[in-house]
């Protein structure tokens, strides 16, 4: 199955059948595709979005990197929580939603190091490009 991880109903039948699933995704923006992926992403080291940083940050810089990273915790839990009770109905087992995130096939990323910062990445995920720019008459 060809799916969105945000939505990960496509993710819960394709665990269902069992068969496998490809997501294609930019990110998740509580960080869930690097804990799914089981990618490092330390908040110390990695800059976090809306905080202009870049891979080389003094210790204060590093402070506020980490508390930018702590609501993400309670925001995955909150937006995500509906989609874990589903699933535990449905497959009638408990599940959470990085546990079934993290029975992806392959991961087709949109990612643009241009734009972003470089990052480890696991041999399941493929980067297919980035931005889509057309050029102005």
């Amino acid at each position: 199955i060809l799916t969105d991880p945000v939505l990960p109903c496509g993710q819960i039948l394709a665990e269902h059948l069992s068969i496998p699933s490809v997501f294609f995704l930019r990110g998740i923006p509580c960080g869930l595709d690097f804990e799914a992926t089981q990618c490092p992403n330390p908040p110390s080291y990695v800059p976090r979005i809306f905080t202009a940083h870049t891979d080389r940050m003094n210790f204060f810089q590093r402070v506020k990197n980490l508390i930018f990273d702590i609501p993400n915790y309670f925001l995955c839990d909150f937006v995500f929580q509906p989609y874990a009770k589903l699933a535990s109905e449905f497959l009638q087992r408990d599940v959470t939603v990085p546990d079934l995130l993290h029975q992806a096939s392959i991961w087709l990323m949109r990612l643009d190091f241009v734009l972003d910062y470089p990052r480890p990445l696991m041999p399941n995920i493929i980067v297919i490009g980035g931005v889509n720019c057309a050029h102005k008459k």
